[in-house]
């Protein structure tokens, strides 16, 4: 499987697509290939950030991004808002968007929810906020199901959490948690169907909360292969590859943020999973360790994939909201942490800013060599440019 990830600005928007190891021959009646599933990161394009007022802050890109308009690219399946600030929820380039589009879920941090449906542009339906995740409550975690490739297939899941930092005023300190695990086209042991444990041995991982030992290590363990669950929810029913035409219908997703149930099959190993941490301003460890050492563990999703992190730290005065941009200083503890494959630089982009909030920062800017020497050679680091793709495969 890989996911490839494509810098749409100069700042932190971010085309994400996860795909599965299997190719099929091109048509021209899909847009979006099976198994595929695409997330739209912080759309910004063009037109100015305000926040509040111009004399509080206004920004604008210094390098035009690589699209002009939003209907330039696929519909994603999910456009993801990590929060509020104008440079990440930016109404002029949200209402590019089809608000008629059934396609396309929005998912945002709560402030950013309630800001879009302000908006009054598109159907509330298809907006969600998404809720604090927590190890001990399994719908903290939103999910998509992805339908099988083929009958006789093992469907396949989209994970999405948001982690948001403890005391933190400014609102600025978050990551979103991703994993995919991609659909299959047959067991991966077809000589042998596999075949439900016993009704007494039945249990549903996701329906209770994840036990873990109090004191567990700095850095969770690699994740094992784990194993493969099919879901009992009708919305992963197969539709026939047979069909004239692979469309977005055919791919239409079941999101869910409650416990699904789900049955234990034995001797059925599982893909490892992709893994994504985006947080493009910082987060403190703890809370991304909690997250790793209860979800990513049991995904079998670490080492982690790709971090989409700053690289440079800017700080303000305590009074004018103190750090703003956690840069390398605050994202090797996760990189290391976490085995990271690749980080890739986020919101680094030497926008025009004036306003009063901008006075007083201080910018210390890394470049990607000393990101590289803090984070070890076992980590990539990656600075794309504007429109550049990174191609990374689990």
């Amino acid at each position: 499987m890989s996911l490839n990830v494509k810098h749409i600005n100069g700042d932190t928007t971010f085309l994400l697509a996860f795909s599965p190891l299997q190719e099929f021959p091109p048509s021209p009646c899909f847009q979006q290939p099976p198994g595929q599933f695409s997330i739209l990161v912080d759309p910004w394009l063009s037109g100015p950030s305000l926040m509040w007022h111009a004399k509080f802050l206004l920004s604008k890109h210094t390098v035009p991004p690589c699209i002009n308009n939003l209907s330039h690219i696929p519909e994603p399946n999910v456009v993801l808002v990590s929060q509020d600030k104008p440079d990440h929820c930016h109404e002029e380039t949200l209402r590019q968007l089809d608000p008629s589009s059934t396609h396309t879920t929005i998912l945002a941090e709560p402030a950013a929810a309630k800001k879009i449906r302000g908006m009054k542009h598109f159907n509330t339906a298809h907006i969600h906020a998404l809720p604090a995740f927590s190890h001990r409550k399994p719908e903290s975690i939103v999910r998509f199901f992805i339908p099988p490739l083929t009958t006789g297939g093992l469907s396949g899941e989209v994970t999405i959490a948001f982690i948001p930092s403890k005391l933190d005023v400014s609102g600025l300190h978050n990551a979103i948690g991703i994993t995919y695990r991609p659909p299959t086209t047959s067991y991966l042991n077809p000589t042998r169907f596999p075949s439900p444990l016993p009704s007494s041995y039945t249990t549903s991982e996701s329906s209770k909360p994840s036990s873990r030992p109090q004191n567990f290590p700095p850095t969770p363990p690699e994740s094992p292969l784990a194993t493969s669950n099919f879901s009992s929810t009708d919305s992963t029913a197969v539709t026939s590859p047979n069909s004239s035409c692979w469309s977005h219908s055919h791919a239409s997703l079941s999101m869910s943020t409650s416990s699904t149930t789900s049955t234990p099959y034995a001797h059925i190993p599982a893909q490892k999973t992709i893994s994504v941490i985006y947080s493009p301003h910082g987060v403190s460890y703890p809370p991304i360790r909690d997250y790793a050492s209860s979800h990513l563990v049991s995904s079998a999703a670490l080492p982690l994939t790709a971090f989409l992190h700053s690289f440079d730290r800017v700080q303000n005065p305590w009074w004018l909201g103190g750090n703003i941009n956690a840069g390398l200083p605050g994202g090797v503890e996760i990189a290391k942490s976490l085995m990271t494959k690749c980080w890739v630089g986020a919101h680094d982009e030497d926008k025009e800013n004036s306003g009063f909030s901008v006075i007083r920062a201080a910018t210390r800017k890394y470049n990607r060599a000393e990101v590289q020497e803090m984070v070890g050679k076992e980590t990539q680091v990656e600075e794309l440019g504007v429109g550049e793709e990174l191609v990374l495969r689990a």
